[in-house]
Parts: structure tokens; sequence; C-alpha cells
């Protein structure tokens, strides 16, 4: 990443003249004493020392050079830089992105060094090390486009009975009828409600809205009996907890 950041900047800022690299926090603060540069990255993300403390320590005199995080936290979980004269690049780096980072220091470094409040320096930094909230996950399925014959069929997640794996398909059981889609049964369950689809099987997902009761065939199997449909599904071991209750 720094042999990458380094080329970017040769073509971003061909006038710029770099001081110093340091492969870790520590020896990153010691060039930093030594040499008081103008302009310093910091990765987030450094050995010894991270670029949140060492950004902090840096501050602690409420002085500090223009600072450019490194990161690979998303944007929204970095809006605070943009009010506290920092700025911040988004692994990985483009040379757009950082022309733009470019122009800002160019325009920072014409005017004097401003002073940042330990206190409020502290707070952004807080901010930004911050777990980022995850984001919401998407709703379940509501509709399948299914094949049926030559036509597709346009069918609402309610109507199905349960899906089965088939060779590079996955069937769709209704009422009256079966579907074909192309969705593998593994990235389907991903889309399912998980309260209104079990799975009994590797191969099956029964909707339990369908599932009449269990009992146990002559082998010792445990087997779902359905409301809808007179075949019966035979549940695997490692699926059959559920069912206790039954």
């Amino acid at each position: 990443m720094l042999d990458y950041l380094q080329t970017q900047l040769a073509t971003a800022w061909p006038q710029l003249r770099i001081v110093g690299k340091a492969g870790n926090g520590i020896e990153a603060l010691r060039l930093i004493d030594e040499l008081s540069p103008d302009v310093v990255f910091l990765d987030i993300q450094m050995p010894g020392l991270n670029g949140l403390d060492l950004a902090q320590r840096l501050g602690s005199d409420g002085k500090a050079p223009r600072i450019v995080f490194v990161t690979a936290h998303h944007e929204y979980a970095v809006d605070a830089f943009e009010h506290a004269a920092l700025d911040y690049l988004l692994k990985p780096t483009t040379v757009e992105r950082l022309a733009k980072t470019v122009a800002k220091l160019k325009l920072a470094l014409r005017a004097p060094a401003p002073a940042v409040a330990p206190d409020a320096l502290r707070a952004l930094l807080q901010q930004l090390a911050a777990p980022v909230a995850a984001a919401p996950a998407p709703a379940p399925l509501q509709w399948i486009r299914a094949a049926h014959g030559d036509e597709t069929r346009l069918i609402a997640i309610d109507e199905v009975i349960y899906f089965q794996s088939n060779d590079k398909y996955t069937s769709v059981f209704l009422q009256e009828g079966e579907c074909l889609i192309r969705t593998p049964l593994s990235k389907l369950r991903e889309q399912l409600d998980e309260a209104r689809f079990w799975q009994i099987h590797r191969s099956v997902i029964v909707a339990a809205k369908s599932v009449a009761g269990t009992h146990t065939d002559f082998r010792g199997r445990l087997v779902v009996k359905l409301k809808e449909r007179g075949e019966q599904l035979t549940v695997s071991r490692n699926y059959a907890e559920q069912f206790k209750q039954m």
C-alpha cells in the first residue's frame, strides 16, 4: 500500500517532496518529530501504533500537520473529516480521489497551519474509531420468477410449499405443479425469512405454514408431512432439532 500510494502521489502531485516513509506507527512518530512535515498520510491500520493513536499524539500540543487518513472505513463513517480540516482516502485509493485531496491540501498549505483543539481532535478520532453501523438487512424475498414449461411465472412467496435443489436449478413446489429457478438453494436461503421457511435437509427448504406434522419412518428417520401435497420430506439429522417440540 505504501509504494502504491507513493506512485499515485507522484502522478497527482509531481511537485510533492516525500521526506520520509514509515512501515509502522512508532517509526512514523519518530520521523514526524524529526522531519516536521507539512502533510502526513496515515494508515489507520498500522502495527505498533495505529493511525488514530498517532494522530492524537500529534494533536496533543494543539497543533498538527495536515493529516490525511488512509482507511478502509466506508465514507459515511468518516464524514466528520469534512468538518475538522482533515481529509481521508478510502482503500483502494484512486487517482481521481487523490487529486481532490491534493487540491484541498494545496489550498490549505497557503494558509497558516490551524491550531487543533486537543479535545476536538480526540472527539473526532473517537467518532472514527466507533464501530460502523451495520447496513440494514435486505427485506426477505417476496416474489419469484420461475420457468414453467415455455412460460415464466411470477410467483408470490406465500404460494411456495417447499424448495428442492435439482442439479443446476432449484425446484419450486406449489400446491399444484412445480417450477424451476436458477438460484442455488444456498443463495436462496439467504433471501428467505427464516421464521417462515425452514431448512430440513441440505437440499430442501420447506414453508413452515405447510408443515402438517412429523413422524418417524421404519428406518428411524424423521419425516415431514405436508398440508397441501401428498409427498413426505425427510429431515436430516442436522436439522431435526427444530422439530423436537412438535
